[in-house]
């Protein structure tokens, strides 16, 4: 008679009972909240509320913006990930905690930071606007502070998937005959597209739902410079709420399609590239 395997933590059906309880309480019960706030709105309400000229303006900036820096820390933070681990060099273990920071770092500071550096007398931003290019106070600043506050998520996804890629499949590519990019289209980028789109799609979610480092370098003009959650914190300054949660619902479900769609993405490669033995 076959022995049932022993479990350090409790059985099956305990630890479901569990998460979905932390679950519920953490999350499903505040969502349900503010969908139950928002049903107090009329259809007309709501639908002056979300598709307003200003909330149409703010969706625009606010998800352009977060696809554009999840891009760019796709990019930057898969070179960032491959020195990190191909390499060796005085100062890596500095360069490494330098990647952690944003996640330390509170976010209004981040965005007072890159303010003051961006600023038209800022370090950066003094040569910038010298060369027709305004950073803070502008939609470019915002990008700015989204990939600031991003980088980390790509880097730490990717980075164990390159460590466990040996450099000998490299050099037996290179001695097959194989161009490094060749090597690097063919062999190593599909091994790392699954963890690849796992970054992106953290940095892309936590740069929707962002606030504090983006308030300071945004200037906060509405039709402009306005991203969707500074819009949601002046509906409650003005006594607003079911207009406010209204937001929060459009922000709310398509955050959550957006990040469906992006993991059945990663599933599907992470099958269609799956090395199988033999």
């Amino acid at each position: 008679m076959a022995r049932r395997a022993r479990r350090i933590l409790p059985g099956f059906g305990l630890s479901l009972g569990l998460s979905w309880l932390y679950l519920g309480l953490l999350v499903l019960l505040p969502l349900s909240g503010l969908f139950l706030k928002t049903f107090t709105l009329t259809w007309e309400h709501f639908w002056e509320t979300v598709a307003s000229p200003r909330a149409l303006a703010a969706y625009q900036l606010t998800f352009g913006a977060s696809v554009v820096a999840a891009l760019a820390n796709a990019v930057f933070g898969l070179l960032v990930a491959w020195v990190l681990v191909r390499y060796r060099f005085p100062g890596k273990s500095l360069v490494d905690a330098l990647v952690d920071l944003p996640f330390a770092l509170p976010t209004a500071v981040a965005g007072l930071t890159l303010t003051s550096l961006y600023a038209s007398t800022g370090w950066y931003g003094r040569y910038l606007e010298a060369a027709g290019i305004k950073v803070a106070y502008s939609s470019i600043g915002i990008v700015v502070a989204l990939t600031f506050i991003g980088l980390p998520f790509v880097v730490r996804t990717v980075q164990p998937v390159l460590e466990e890629i040996d450099a000998d499949v490299e050099e037996a590519a290179a001695t097959l005959g194989a161009t490094p990019w060749q090597t690097f289209t063919r062999i190593i980028f599909p091994s790392i597209l699954p963890a690849l789109l796992s970054g992106f799609t953290l940095a892309l979610a936590r740069a929707i739902g962002e606030y504090g480092s983006v308030v300071f370098i945004s200037g906060n003009m509405p039709m402009r410079t306005e991203i969707v959650p500074l819009l949601i914190i002046t509906k409650l300054e003005q006594y607003d709420y079911a207009g406010a949660t209204a937001l929060a619902v459009v922000m709310l479900t398509v955050s959550f399609g957006l990040l469906l769609a992006i993991n059945l993405l990663q599933r599907w490669a992470q099958r269609r590239f799956e090395v199988r033995p033999g």
